[in-house]
């Protein structure tokens, strides 16, 4: 816990993130700015001393993609880069994981799962059943997790002691005031995604252990049977394991393949052989299209501001979600699937969707008449095709 205070410590850290390209140039100058002055020492201080970190701050935001809302917490920008150092050295404890375990695991991807299961299938036709756990990160039980992390962090007493101020304390910041809550590992904090790594070690385990084709990335789960009878019996082994661990199923992402129908997991469909996007992944795309592309329409006929500024704002948004992205901590959305689907079919519909809401502002209505709006004229102001970049990606 002590290497949190050393500047050598930090300044590996630092180089870490810029090798795998997480920072602006910019953002880089901050963060060097930052490790040079020691104004990490404070925080620092803080997590090693028996006061630990303060309080967060509890926040609800729209779920990416689905309108709905989710709860987040966030501590402040010194306290916070404390949290992203000890989540870095948390590595050091990734052999602890079974290997079916792949949700935030230094040299896996989320895409591994699926070549790993299609590799597995090797052609054969199996049952599959896939479940989401509800809240994950904000309902998992500090009490049942306080033991488990005990004996992974067993030989580092100081950070166990550490994890214990911080998880105990159920004090949170909402709109000025503080409340108490059950805030579990606290989605949104740093050191969450490992913490709910360790949460469900043993269910990896077991499944690890049982020779199960078996799959988890954090709160999503799915696993295969050769019948119809095996898998009832893993289900109802799984839903044990939840039922022990106090936590919930979402009902709404639970589902049961029929042997030859395409599984979906983690945004992507496959047969085992062809992979693309999910149905969910393109009806996610669409309610965000539909929402941004009202959204803009009330802008423009509020402001009164020209149908064209508006259509190109929507492409623009657009381009930037599917292959820039601003924030270097996040994937855009072509670096998460292009490297994984050997299909095209979804992206074609999230194009026409798109193409036909972006018609849709240079008139306000959907009609017709949106179609004097050519590809070509979408083109030219900036409009860039899924499945004509995705294309250009394969051809590299």
């Amino acid at each position: 816990m002590g290497q949190i205070m050393s500047q050598g410590v930090w300044d590996d850290f630092l180089a870490h993130r810029l090798r795998k390209g997480r920072f602006t140039w910019h953002s880089f100058e901050e963060a060097d700015e930052f490790v040079e002055e020691e104004s990490y020492l404070p925080a620092a201080r803080r997590a090693c001393g028996e006061g630990g970190l303060g309080i967060p701050v509890r926040t609800v935001i729209n779920k990416m993609g689905s309108g709905k809302k989710r709860v987040v917490y966030q501590f402040p920008p010194g306290e916070k880069a404390v949290l992203k150092l000890i989540s870095y050295l948390l590595y050091r404890y990734d052999d602890r994981f079974a290997s079916n375990c792949y949700s935030f695991r230094r040299g896996m991807r989320a895409c591994d799962a699926i070549f790993k299961i299609n590799k597995s299938l090797g052609g054969k036709s199996l049952w599959a059943y896939k479940v989401d756990i509800h809240d994950y990160f904000n309902s998992i039980s500090i009490p049942i997790l306080m033991p488990i992390l005990k004996d992974v962090l067993g030989d580092d007493p100081e950070l166990y002691s550490f994890f214990g101020r911080l998880l105990e304390d159920d004090r949170a910041l909402s709109g000025g005031a503080v409340i108490r809550e059950n805030r579990g590992v606290m989605a949104g904090t740093p050191t969450a995604p490992f913490l709910a790594d360790v949460y469900l070690m043993e269910v990896d385990h077991f499944f690890e252990r049982e020779g199960v084709l078996y799959a988890r990335y954090s709160d999503d789960i799915i696993l295969f049977a050769s019948d119809y009878e095996e898998l009832l019996k893993y289900k109802s082994l799984l839903l044990d394991f939840f039922s022990r661990f106090r936590l919930e199923v979402n009902p709404e992402k639970e589902h049961v393949y029929r042997p030859g129908e395409p599984y979906e997991f983690l945004g992507f469909r496959s047969d085992g052989k062809k992979i693309g996007v999910s149905t969910v992944t393109i009806k996610k795309m669409k309610g965000k299209i539909s929402r941004k592309a009202r959204s803009l329409d009330r802008w423009a006929s509020k402001k009164g501001i020209p149908r064209i500024q508006a259509m190109k704002a929507m492409i623009n948004c657009f381009n930037a979600k599917f292959f820039e992205g601003d924030d270097p901590e996040t994937l855009s959305w072509s670096r998460w699937f292009f490297p994984v689907i050997n299909s095209a079919e979804g992206l074609g519909e999230i194009d026409h969707y798109l193409q036909d809401n972006i018609r849709f502002l240079s008139t306000g209505k959907h009609n017709k008449a949106n179609y004097r709006a050519s590809y070509e004229d979408l083109k030219s102001l900036g409009y860039r095709s899924l499945v004509h970049e995705y294309h250009k990606f394969r051809q590299k």
